[in-house]
């Protein structure tokens, strides 16, 4: 849960409670879209910002220094968060075919969605989890690749070629499906 912090108004004396909430709003909307882009279903987006907001407040509350660029910092964790969720997703899958019992998914209800975006989702839903984790920072989250690879702990040119085998992958399946 977040803190409140008591701030006295510059006129009147007053005192409001603020929030003392580690993303602003645009560091909010991009942790939304790696998460979603991640393959996230929408129902579990808040509960994957609040995950965020929280492995940023331990990281503060343990002492460590805050992340240079906490919004890169957010973008990685969020998408390591929708790795996680795929891996659940997967265990969960193999323990309902080892019971017998077929598992349906749950599809976003209400929202227009193109040929296209359907298209690209699935094609990111097949790629390799460390494939697809690059590929959304980097187009999605519009990290550099140098960026990247420092959040990652990987060289530049594993984000690279982890990149070009990924685009190729999401190109060919575009191709194949007759969207592109």
């Amino acid at each position: 849960m977040l803190r409140r912090k008591a701030r006295r108004d510059q006129g009147g004396g007053a005192v409001q409670d603020v929030l003392d909430d580690p993303l602003d709003a645009a560091q909010e909307r991009r942790v939304r879209a790696v998460l979603a882009l991640g393959g996230v279903p929408q129902a579990d987006l808040p509960d994957g910002v609040q995950q965020v907001r929280l492995r940023l407040l331990e990281r503060a509350a343990s002492g460590r220094e805050a992340p240079r660029d906490v919004s890169a910092w957010a973008a990685v964790v969020a998408s390591n968060l929708a790795m996680d969720w795929h891996r659940a997703k997967k265990r969960q899958e193999r323990l309902g075919e080892r019971l017998a019992s077929l598992h349906e998914p749950v599809h976003p209800s209400g929202e227009d969605t193109s040929l296209l975006s359907l298209a690209v989702a699935q094609g990111l839903d097949e790629l390799p989890d460390y494939q697809r984790q690059v590929l959304v920072l980097r187009f999605f989250a519009d990290l550099p690749v140098r960026g990247i690879a420092e959040e990652l702990g990987i060289p530049e040119g594993t984000v690279k070629s982890r990149l070009h085998t990924a685009v190729r992958a999401l190109r060919a399946r575009l191709h194949e499906d007759e969207v592109v």
